[in-house]
């Protein structure tokens, strides 16, 4: 997948990154071969930033790679990046690991964090211009884990990897190529468009707080787990071959004269939350009342 960045803003930003290594925590485990024969570097890196509430903060990942977002209780955003590539020489390892990393673009209220590697050919120019072509199909990926403060506007531009989002009640679009996604959602304005793969969309709150939903799926599993109580307006549609299986039995169901979109009303009603299966299916099922949200399950990081 190709991210559409400027190329422009990579010359400042790789000096900016330069500049970093003071605040910056990078840890780096040796290179060792693979069963394969291959040798792997692993390099984990973190960044703390102070960030006021209600900022916005644009991810763009790794074309393979995971990414969690999850909030905290901080005015800060907290970024770690795991980076695994893999090469047949150490000579190799080092090339790519000269390009591949992450950078920032800092604003007062915007935070915007930049995957560099082989996925961006006319970044990587500028990064390394003598970099061999032999290596620009190279395997490498990069798992983030981002925390950031509960009102925060999102935007997260991904490719293939678990996606995991949670606590956050901003401005939320996301856009991945194939995920295994995990969304527990309470309130903001969600637009989610995933490729392929399995989505798991929890909402956690009996009231959405927010303008509302969107998430749609092109192809795989599609779940809403919705809690007790509910009062919100669903609209369920398929676009292609996928199909809609209710199995909470507890909504007042309202289906459109073509037959492709349910109209379902939980409780008093409320926001529109909208779901969108291409081919696959779509299934409302009850929220399991012994699992945590997902803001209580984190792990909350050690006193600096």
């Amino acid at each position: 997948m190709r991210l559409n960045v400027r190329p422009s803003l990579f010359f400042p930003l790789m000096l900016l990154a330069s500049s970093f290594g003071a605040a910056a925590v990078v840890a780096q485990q040796p290179q060792r071969p693979s069963p394969s024969g291959e040798f792997v570097r692993t390099t984990t890196r973190r960044e703390m930033r102070r960030f006021p509430y209600g900022g916005a903060i644009s991810l763009f990942g790794a074309p393979q790679g995971s990414v969690t977002v999850e909030s905290w209780s901080r005015a800060e955003v907290e970024i770690t990046a795991e980076t695994e590539i893999r090469a047949s020489s150490e000579d190799d390892l080092a090339l790519l690991a000269r390009v591949t990393d992450f950078v920032l673009d800092e604003e007062p209220n915007r935070l915007r964090i930049f995957t560099t590697g082989t996925h961006d050919r006319r970044t990587l120019k500028r990064l390394a211009p003598d970099f061999p072509r032999r290596l620009l199909n190279a395997w490498w990926k990069v798992d983030y884990l981002v925390r950031v403060p509960p009102q925060t506007d999102l935007e997260i531009y991904t490719g293939r990897g678990a996606l995991r989002v949670g606590g956050v009640e901003g401005n939320i679009k996301l856009n991945a190529a194939e995920a295994e996604a995990t969304l527990e959602l309470s309130g903001g304005d969600v637009m989610a468009v995933i490729g392929r793969g399995k989505v798991n969309v929890r909402l956690t709150a009996p009231s959405w707080r927010g303008r509302g939903a969107n998430v749609n799926l092109a192809s795989g599993e599609l779940i809403v787990e919705l809690p007790a109580g509910l009062n919100a307006d669903l609209r369920l549609s398929v676009l292609r071959t996928g199909r809609i299986l209710d199995e909470t039995n507890r909504s007042i169901k309202k289906i459109t004269p073509e037959g492709r979109a349910s109209l379902m009303r939980f409780g008093a009603g409320g926001a529109v939350l909208a779901f969108t299966i291409g081919d696959g299916t779509l299934r409302l099922v009850e929220r399991q009342a012994m699992r945590r949200p997902f803001q209580d399950r984190m792990t909350q990081h050690p006193s600096d």
